[in-house]
């Protein structure tokens, strides 16, 4: 009986589980990332190098040309001073967004009333947008403005921030960076926190000093963090456009001396008339220097390293 029951059990058929069959290629998964990064990015990209082998404008499509918009670009006297511009700001922004954030998140990594405050009056200017930022400096910076004020009110006399070519191109610069502090401030906490309390510990022991505390333990700690805000600070200070087109002016200032290399793209492919194809070459030029300018500071990261 017992036997007969127990045979029952083991023929009872089992019951059906359904079974959700997932892809079996990762790329199913991968394809509706992949088809915006083409729609948005690639086709884009693609289209600017095509472009830049034509005399395509705003209405008009293309004759294939060539490399005549690259020799033009040579040739031309304002891509130069774009080029200059925009290398001088790399050289006068990059070490001051490298270096300052990295104290001003020493600064507020302490535990004091009322960091908190400090902390979101700092990060406020990134958050801020880039138009109201840049009308606010204008209007700071004008010949009637505030600064020129308190200047005139001190007795040193008033200064062309904004109509002598080389003050309007040092203050854009400073605009950048004040709003840039913030930004890489929050980057540098983020590291902070990882280096061992100990290290600093031990150093003071040893009787080093704050000085000797930062060169030896918090520098070399911070070294691949350093490398990578050079790297994103020296993508944004050569592609600069919003400070300096809000300051200078469309024209780029007095005789177009502070136009950017960003700045001649906007002016060759905009308007009715637009020299698409001209900027096109323009924009493949300034995406093979930013290229370029990145994997300068990477192989200077990891000579350092070797070394």
């Amino acid at each position: 009986m017992a036997t007969s029951r127990f045979r029952a059990i083991r023929t009872r058929p089992r019951p059906r589980t359904t079974r959700t069959h997932l892809p079996s290629s990762p790329w199913l998964f991968l394809a509706p990332g992949l088809l915006v990064v083409a729609a948005f990015s690639l086709y884009p990209f693609v289209s600017t190098v095509m472009n830049s082998f034509t005399d395509a404008r705003t209405l008009t499509a293309g004759r294939f040309t060539g490399g005549a918009n690259y020799r033009e670009l040579i040739h031309d006297a304002m891509f130069w001073t774009g080029l200059r511009n925009s290398l001088l700001y790399v050289l006068g922004v990059v070490p001051l967004l490298v270096i300052l954030p990295l104290l001003l998140a020493l600064l507020v990594q302490r535990q004091i009333p009322g960091i908190s405050f400090f902390r979101a009056a700092f990060y406020t200017p990134v958050v801020a947008s880039v138009v109201v930022v840049g009308l606010i400096w204008v209007w700071l910076l004008d010949d009637r403005g505030l600064i020129n004020a308190l200047l005139e009110g001190l007795g040193f006399g008033g200064a062309g921030f904004l109509s002598d070519p080389w003050l309007l191109l040092l203050s854009a610069m400073a605009v950048t960076v004040w709003k840039g502090l913030g930004y890489y401030m929050i980057i540098y906490l983020s590291a902070l926190a990882n280096v061992p309390r100990e290290l600093h510990e031990a150093c003071a022991v040893d009787g080093a000093g704050a000085v000797r505390r930062f060169l030896t333990v918090t520098v070399p700690a911070m070294r691949s963090t350093m490398v990578l805000v050079g790297a994103l600070s020296s993508v944004g200070a050569f592609k600069v456009f919003s400070e300096v087109y809000l300051m200078a002016g469309p024209a780029g200032g007095p005789g177009g001396e502070d136009t950017t290399l960003v700045m001649l793209v906007q002016q060759a492919g905009t308007g009715l008339s637009g020299r698409v194809g001209y900027a096109s070459a323009l924009s493949v030029v300034v995406f093979v220097m930013t290229l370029g300018l990145m994997l300068l500071v990477l192989r200077a990261h990891r000579r350092a390293d070797a070394e």
